[in-house]
């Protein structure tokens, strides 16, 4: 248990200094949809890569959401792509960082996200699969009593 511990510490410590090789320019939040989705300065809708919080009317919802807000609202973000520019819906695809936080993992890791893998757009996957299992063994947010 001590290494799988080890582990996931190991790839969260990597994720959070992860360089991004498609990365875009700073952007400013506007609004906060909900825990995996921002409104971003000229207007676009970004929908995190990787990760699937609860919708409204779930359980959770809400706590993701504060959670999304804490981490992004009022403050400039890093994007980038994966594989994908944008999802049926036409919002962008992108993982998202604020001030040297990966935040779709941070989601995860709170346990306010599930890790969710939505191909070809999986660079990261493993990263947001150990955040996943450490909010799991720790039964935070989502995960409590399960």
């Amino acid at each position: 248990m001590k290494a799988r511990l080890l582990l996931v510490a190991m790839a969260l410590a990597l994720a959070l200094v992860s360089g991004c090789a498609q990365s875009e320019s700073s952007v400013g939040v506007v609004r906060v949809i909900d825990g995996d989705t921002i409104v971003i300065s000229g207007g676009a809708t970004v929908r995190y890569i990787g990760i699937d919080t609860p919708e409204r009317g779930e359980p959770y919802y809400q706590e993701a959401l504060e959670a999304n807000r804490r981490l992004v609202e009022g403050k400039s973000l890093r994007l980038e792509r994966d594989v994908s520019e944008e999802d049926r819906y036409g919002r962008l695809l992108r993982y998202v960082y604020q001030d040297g936080v990966f935040v779709n993992v941070e989601l995860v890791r709170m346990g306010w996200a599930e890790a969710k893998a939505y191909p070809p757009d999986t660079r990261y996957q493993w990263q947001l699969e150990a955040a996943e299992e450490e909010a799991r063994v720790a039964e935070r947010g989502i995960w409590a009593g399960r």
